[in-house]
C-alpha cells in the first residue's frame, strides 16, 4: 500500500521502517533501562530476536504491549472487559471515548479488542506534548499510533489539523484500521465527560462529501470507559488547588511523566468498557438543512448520552455522590462497608497531596465530584 507522503511526520510506521527502528532503540540506553525494568528475567538477546521476528505493527503489539498490559492489570487492577455487542468484529470504527487515563485507556482497548476477536487493533491518537524522548515517540509509533500536533500557530495548526483528518479517513477507508480518539483534548480531570466540538470539526476537515456523510464514513462509536478507582485522583485536585491559587499555573515538564506512572503502577481496581452502537444510522437521521453548528452540537450531545447511559458505575460512584450531597439517598447501591472502604481509601489519596497551603475541604470536594460525575451524567442520560 502506498501511503501519501504527506502523512509520514504523523503516521504509525510501516514494516520496512522497522529493522531501522528496532535498531535505533537498542542503541539508546535509557530505553535499555526501561527494558531491563519491564522484562527483568528476560535476557536480552532473545528480546532483540523477539523485536526483529516482529514484522508488523499488529506482531509487535502481540508480542509485546499485550502481554505488558495484563500484566499491569494483574498486579495493579482487577479485572478488565468490554462490552461491544452491536459491532461487527470485521468492520473498522473510530472508537470516541471519554479519557481517564493518558496510556492505558487506549493499550487495555487494544488488548480487549484482540481478546474479543476484532480483526484488528486501533491507531491511537496522541498528543505531540507527550513525545519529548526521542525514544518514546518510536515506541508508540510502534504501537500504532498517530501524532496530534499541538502548540502550532493558527495557519499552521489549521494545516495540520485537516492532514489529521485526512489521515484518519484514509486508515478507515484505506488500511482498514480502527481508530481511538479521545472525545476531547486532555483528560476530563472532573470526569464530567463531555464532547469537544472541535473534535468533530477536525473529523470533518478530510474525506469527502457532506458533513454527515464525512462522519458516517469514520464509523463513530462512542465507547463509556469505567474506571472503579482512578490512581491520579489526587493528582488531579492538586492540579485543581494550584490553579485556583495561581494566577498563572503551567503543568512542569515532568508533571504528565508522574501521570502517565502513576496512572500505570496506581491501584485501578475493575475497569469496564462499552462500546455503544456505530452512530451512522444516529447520522442518516439529522436533517440535512440543518446549520452546520447545530449538526456539530447535536452530535457530541447525541455522543456524551451514550458515553453517559453506558458508564458502569461501582459503589465509589454512589458512595461520592451520597458524600457530596450529604445525603444517604443511594444507601441501597452499597452496604457500610463498602462506603467505609471508600472514606479510608480517600483518605490515603489526600495524604498524598503535597501542598504548602493545603485546603483539605476543597480537595475532597473535587476528588469526591471526580467519583460522583459519573454516578450524575448515568442518571439523568437513563431518566
Amino acid at each position: 500500500m502506498i501511503i501519501p507522503g504527506k502523512f509520514d511526520e504523523i503516521r504509525p510506521f510501516v514494516p520496512e521502517e522497522l529493522p531501522l527502528v528496532y535498531e535505533r532503540l537498542l542503541a539508546d540506553q535509557q530505553f535499555l533501562q526501561v527494558v531491563k525494568a519491564v522484562f527483568p528475567d528476560a535476557p536480552l538477546e532473545a528480546l532483540k530476536q523477539q523485536m526483529y521476528s516482529c514484522k508488523t505493527l499488529l506482531d509487535f503489539q502481540k508480542t509485546f504491549f499485550y502481554g505488558i498490559v495484563h500484566n499491569i492489570m494483574k498486579k495493579s487492577g482487577n479485572g478488565f472487559e468490554l462490552d461491544a455487542p452491536s459491532l461487527d468484529r470485521n468492520s473498522n470504527y473510530t472508537f470516541v471515548s471519554n479519557h481517564r487515563d493518558i496510556v492505558l485507556d487506549s493499550a487495555m482497548l487494544d488488548v480487549l479488542l484482540i481478546d474479543n476477536k476484532f480483526n484488528t487493533t486501533c491507531e491511537i491518537a496522541i498528543g505531540d506534548n507527550l513525545l519529548k524522548l526521542p525514544w518514546v515517540k518510536d515506541i508508540v509509533r510502534l504501537n500504532k499510533s498517530f501524532i496530534v500536533l499541538r502548540g502550532l500557530p493558527m495557519r499552521q495548526m489549521l494545516q495540520a489539523s485537516k492532514t489529521l483528518s485526512e489521515y484518519m479517513h484514509f486508515a478507515i477507508s484505506e488500511k482498514k484500521e480502527n481508530i481511538w480518539i479521545a472525545q476531547r483534548e486532555g483528560r476530563a480531570k472532573d470526569s464530567n465527560d463531555r464532547t469537544a466540538e472541535a473534535i468533530l470539526k477536525m473529523m470533518t476537515m478530510g474525506g469527502e462529501g457532506s458533513l454527515i456523510e464525512k462522519l458516517q464514513k469514520l464509523h463513530i462509536v462512542p465507547t463509556a470507559i469505567s474506571y472503579e478507582y482512578d490512581p491520579c485522583d489526587f493528582l488531579k485536585a492538586k492540579e485543581y488547588q494550584q490553579r485556583r491559587d495561581m494566577e498563572v499555573f503551567r503543568k512542569g515538564p515532568q508533571d504528565d511523566i508522574i501521570s502517565m506512572q502513576t496512572g500505570i503502577m496506581g491501584y485501578k481496581g475493575h475497569v469496564h468498557y462499552c462500546a455503544a452502537p456505530c452512530i451512522d444510522d444516529f447520522l442518516s437521521g439529522i436533517d440535512s438543512e440543518t446549520p452546520k453548528t447545530e449538526i456539530y452540537r447535536i452530535i457530541a450531545e447525541h455522543i456524551d448520552k451514550e458515553i453517559h447511559k453506558n458508564y458502569h458505575l461501582y459503589a465509589n460512584n454512589y458512595v461520592a455522590l451520597d458524600f457530596l450531597k450529604g445525603t444517604s439517598d443511594f444507601a441501597d447501591k452499597y452496604t457500610a462497608e463498602e462506603k467505609a472502604r471508600f472514606e479510608q481509601y480517600l483518605d490515603g489519596q489526600m495524604a498524598k497531596i503535597d501542598l504548602e497551603n493545603k485546603d483539605e475541604a476543597f480537595l475532597r470536594e473535587r476528588m469526591l465530584t471526580m467519583y460522583a460525575n459519573p454516578a450524575i451524567n448515568y442518571i439523568k442520560a437513563n431518566a
